[in-house]
């Protein structure tokens, strides 16, 4: 079989709606961590390429910065240079990105676009590897080859695709449960939300830094907020109710203020609260905090109250995602 050498993958964008924080190893090496996250119809795109020898250059990289270079260790995107030596493709080589999103708002691109990487460099490599895979080396590459301290549920939603809960154990091993519903129920809940851009950008690195401060002070906290996944998915598996999912988002949002006074500010909680006067039941802010989007759960009626509130932000919509990373176009020549 002839080997692609021009690939395109899609990689799905998350939210996370309870447990974020449990998926850190200071957490899930002392308690099991639990996540349960969705993707979203938002996505990063990748093209990976073998370049022809006449461009004259070993490695070239087009993402918002332009990177021509001849070694790997000159690149000087992290991502790209640690999945390169991760998974090595002989020169030359063209890599590209451009997503639907900003990148650090907190919908987890950094590792989607390491997923989605390192599924173009197995396709290369002639290598078919499962998707626990694929978010395994993906955590590898942001965690510890980078040593960012960063959590593993991004990588896990994006090569997965999917509602699931995530399940992150001591020995480094981790389990996905699909939460099962019919389209139908995930429609209505869907239905249900709604995703405004603040235009703030910021960087998750210092705010899971200090997060991770003084953790046996946050330690319980983090315990309750891994408690409410198992509540929530008794919630998915009966009713779906918004009013009972926005409710544990709000509480959720509450404890996950307490972990850092870097995860909200004064405009920040302003907004929220104006979305919930207008008529929402919960919501929080995505990712590690700080900016980035806001996401409510609020009654259909209540929607264009809340829009006109938060008037001076800008609405997403969103909508279910059910596949995780996925080659959208492949080809030989």
């Amino acid at each position: 079989m002839k080997l692609s050498d021009h690939i395109t993958v899609a990689v799905p964008l998350r939210i996370s709606f309870a447990g974020g924080g449990t998926d850190l190893p200071i957490f899930y090496k002392r308690r099991i961590g639990s996540v349960l996250n969705t993707s979203i119809n938002k996505y990063i795109y990748i093209t990976v390429k073998k370049q022809n020898v006449l461009f004259g250059a070993s490695y070239r990289l087009n993402y918002s910065d332009t990177e021509i270079v001849e070694d790997i260790s000159q690149i000087k995107n992290d991502i790209a240079r640690e999945c390169l030596k991760l998974l090595p493709v002989p020169p030359p080589l063209y890599i590209s990105t451009i997503a639907d999103l900003p990148a650090s708002s907190g919908l987890g691109s950094s590792s989607s676009f390491a997923v989605g990487l390192l599924k173009s460099l197995h396709m290369l490599r002639g290598e078919t590897v499962d998707v626990m895979q694929i978010a395994e080396e993906a955590c590898e590459v942001e965690m510890y080859r980078l040593n960012r301290p960063t959590g593993k549920q991004d990588a896990y939603a994006a090569a997965c695709g999917g509602m699931n809960i995530f399940r992150f154990f001591p020995d480094e091993s981790v389990r996905c449960i699909p939460v099962v519903s019919d389209q139908n129920r995930l429609n209505f809940f869907f239905s249900h939300l709604l995703m405004f851009w603040t235009g703030i950008t910021r960087d998750a690195s210092k705010i899971l830094s200090d997060q991770t401060q003084s953790i046996d002070q946050k330690f319980s906290t983090l315990c309750e907020m891994a408690d409410q996944v198992d509540i929530l998915h008794r919630i998915t598996k009966s009713s779906f109710c918004p009013i009972e999912i926005g409710a544990i988002l709000h509480r959720n949002w509450v404890m996950k203020k307490k972990l850092s006074t870097l995860i909200s500010s004064p405009k920040i909680d302003q907004w929220y609260q104006l979305a919930k006067d207008a008529g929402a039941y919960g919501g929080k802010i995505c990712g590690a905090g700080g900016g980035g989007f806001l996401v409510f759960l609020a009654p259909i009626k209540a929607h264009d109250s809340i829009r006109l509130a938060l008037s001076e932000l800008i609405e997403i919509k969103i909508n279910y995602e059910e596949d995780g990373v996925q080659n959208i176009s492949s080809f030989s020549r």
